[in-house]
């Protein structure tokens, strides 16, 4: 078997004209920005260029844009390790039987149109934030309302105790009555945070100003511009060149070349975000979980981090990575390489080689196809390599590359066999949240797909509920996390880590491990 620790498609020589095409390319969209900028605005924006584009102005599509622009605000926020922190929310209280919330709103709180952050305002945001699939809709939640002007009461149909750590999640935010029009569309962005929107063109750009008119401290940067660019080449190239301050989603090969770059810094941060694969386990070949375990013990997981991310230390051992505390199991027997025992789980669910080398049951040869998408860069390389060691253990997949959406799309009309994406299991600073979405009763868009599990549903509602005393909590974790490993509804392939590059101009600059926020407001100029 080939030693995949040395398989590197991040290393083949890139052809000169495609290298100039991306450098002008780059060039031409960069100055053409800040052309813009220079002629209309009389102080420079900082610059951020990012993959992600907006997908729409709803809540559920693009709030983490807004949210991390600190344009828009939630209810809650959180610490870097998940622990609630006040929001819009300046503080809330629960009854003794765990069924009412009340959230008192900032006294001084406004929106970017003026009008007053009030309860009635909150609860329109919310009711349309419960429609399913919505991640708020996981909360046994009966009613909204609104108990004066700043304090909203929820009502629940049993003790959430994760209830804080829903309303943190982008999808929440609030937004000013004015944002929506008919048939509760938003029409336009008017938050309440430091930055308000100057204009946005999607999918692409998003422009902001300082609100002057917001209730806490004010940032020192007047103007912020987010640009999604698709290439990891161009976002380096840009920051490169100095037409971008922050550029995110780096690929290994552009970090190494910015590391020898005096004009940028490299600043990182270990994610709760996995990278894993999703399987249909309704197929008849994947409903048996020997055949799972055979593709995951085919996986040289420390030669893939070690050649695509340049870090064997971010093999995924489990699906939990460490940075997620309580939740990583350092006890739980680690996911192996083992292609010897691989094989033997094949033959032993009827997967026997045929004369071309594949396995075959009863004269099907087991093919899959897997989708994956460009917007976080390694995960192309990423599919090539597993489509290498497992077509060395006789599966032929074929790969494709494809829009990110198209991943939610199989699962949702059937056609999914797998697909390859990072999941930040912290999107709710509580990962619970994710996992009742993941991995309820019906799957998830991203996690399980026609597989369920009686014992960690059981295990599941019990976290949500926010009721059990610490060892208990900590054993029913441990129990989630067994189960995920032992069943792999989905197959952990690598951690990650966020790698940003920054211009020498700006200083303060943090990154959130829950990616919630950009954090402007800890940012300024170099004098």
């Amino acid at each position: 078997m080939p030693d995949t620790s040395s398989f590197d498609p991040t290393t083949r020589d890139v052809p000169v004209r495609r290298r100039r095409l991306l450098q002008t390319g780059a060039a031409l969209a960069a100055s053409a920005w800040t052309a813009q900028a220079t002629a209309t605005q009389p102080e420079r924006p900082l610059q951020i260029v990012g993959p992600w584009e907006l997908a729409g102005l709803a809540p559920a599509k693009s709030g983490h844009v807004f949210t991390r622009l600190q344009i828009a605000e939630t209810l809650t926020d959180a610490q870097d390790d998940g622990t609630p922190l006040p929001g819009l929310a300046e503080r809330w209280t629960v009854s003794a039987d765990g069924l009412t919330w009340r959230f008192v709103l900032r006294a001084r709180a406004r929106f970017h149109d003026g009008t007053a952050v009030d309860a009635a305002a909150v609860v329109r945001c919310l009711a349309l934030a419960r429609t399913p699939p919505a991640m708020l809709s996981l909360a046994p939640i009966e009613a909204v309302e609104a108990e004066g002007d700043r304090t909203v009461r929820i009502r629940l149909a049993r003790p959430h105790g994760g209830l804080p750590s829903l309303l943190a999640h982008s999808s929440t935010l609030i937004l000013a009555p004015s944002s929506v029009g008919g048939q509760d569309s938003v029409r336009r962005i008017v938050g309440s945070g430091p930055y308000r929107v100057a204009s946005i063109s999607p999918p692409q750009l998003v422009e902001a100003e300082r609100f002057d008119g917001y209730d806490g401290r004010h940032p020192a940067i007047a103007r912020v511009r987010y640009l999604a660019a698709g290439r990891s080449e161009t976002r380096a190239l840009m920051a490169e060149g100095g037409q971008a301050d922050l550029a995110f989603g780096l690929d290994p090969a552009s970090i190494a070349r910015l590391r020898l770059r005096r004009q940028v810094s490299l600043a990182s941060v270990t994610l709760p975000r996995t990278v894993m694969i999703k399987l249909n386990a309704g197929l008849p070949a994947l409903r048996d979980v020997r055949v799972r375990q055979a593709l995951s013990l085919a996986i040289d997981r420390v030669g893939i981090a070690r050649a695509v991310l340049r870090d064997p230390e971010l093999a995924a051992t489990q699906l939990f990575a460490p940075t997620l505390g309580g939740w990583h199991d350092a006890s739980l027997p680690p996911l192996q390489h083992d292609p010897a025992r691989a094989a033997r789980l094949l033959t032993e669910a009827g997967w026997q080689r045929g004369p071309d080398g594949l396995r075959d049951a009863r004269g099907e040869p087991l093919r899959l196809a897997m989708r994956t998408f460009p917007d976080r860069p390694e995960l192309p390389i990423i599919a090539s390599a597993l489509q290498e060691q497992w077509r060395q253990l006789g599966v032929a997949v074929q790969v494709s590359v494809g829009n990110s959406g198209e991943i939610p799309l199989g699962h949702r009309d059937g056609s999914l066999q797998l697909g390859l994406a990072a999941r930040n299991y912290a999107s709710v600073p509580d990962p619970t949240g994710t996992l009742m979405q993941d991995f309820g009763p019906r799957g998830g868009d991203w996690g399980a797909m026609g597989w369920q599990d009686a014992a960690l549903l059981t295990a599941l509602e019990a976290l949500a509920a926010g009721t059990l005393p610490s060892p208990q909590r900590d054993a029913t974790r441990a129990r989630v996390a067994d189960i995920l490993q032992a069943q792999l509804p989905v197959v952990p392939v690598v951690w990650q880590r966020q790698q940003v590059a920054v211009s020498r101009r700006v200083t303060g600059v943090s990154l959130d491990p829950l990616e919630r926020s950009y954090r402007l407001l800890d940012m300024g100029w170099q004098s």
